[in-house]
């Protein structure tokens, strides 16, 4: 966590949106809460959310996928805590690469909402728990809105600037 740098952007009008949130169970304490974060932020950006569980980290591209061919925004969201194995590089460079196919294959944001860690301090950190020093479902959730809104902004006819805010 570089804890420095955030664009600080908390909420765009997102009306008429739909996101498609997709949370794995495991450390379902967490992704719980990640969820209902990511569900209230697209509240308060006037979308509307519709949310899916699968087992793990790993299954998020393609329900990710299925989403973005029906929804205009998809959130993925999951805990994925650093073991003795490798384990953990093959499951976070598999969920990296699905999610960035499926947003460039489908032409959709597709929001990586996936704690990558150490420990699982590091995850409650991250979760959007009080005291957390950061909300990863709500910001990946107004992210992932804000790219959709930069994406139906362009215009080749026009030459404003798009996503300054």
């Amino acid at each position: 966590m570089a804890g420095f740098g955030e664009p600080g952007v908390t909420t765009v009008d997102a009306a008429g949106l739909t996101v498609g949130i997709v949370a794995a169970r495991w450390h379902g304490d967490l992704t719980d809460h990640m969820v209902d974060r990511a569900v209230a932020a697209t509240e308060a950006c006037g979308a509307r959310a519709v949310v899916a569980r699968v087992a793990g980290s790993v299954e998020l591209p393609v329900v990710a996928q299925a989403m973005a061919r029906r929804y205009d925004v998809v959130v993925a969201l999951g805990v994925v805590v650093r073991g003795a194995t490798a384990h953990f590089d093959y499951v976070c460079q598999s969920v990296t690469e699905g999610l960035t196919r499926v947003a460039l294959d489908e032409g959709k944001p597709v929001a990586h909402g996936v704690l990558t860690v150490e420990t699982i301090e590091q995850a409650r950190d991250r979760a959007g728990l009080p005291g957390s020093a950061e909300d990863k479902g709500w910001a990946a959730t107004v992210a992932a809105l804000d790219a959709a809104l930069a994406v139906r902004g362009l215009d080749a006819t026009n030459a404003h600037r798009v996503g300054f805010a």
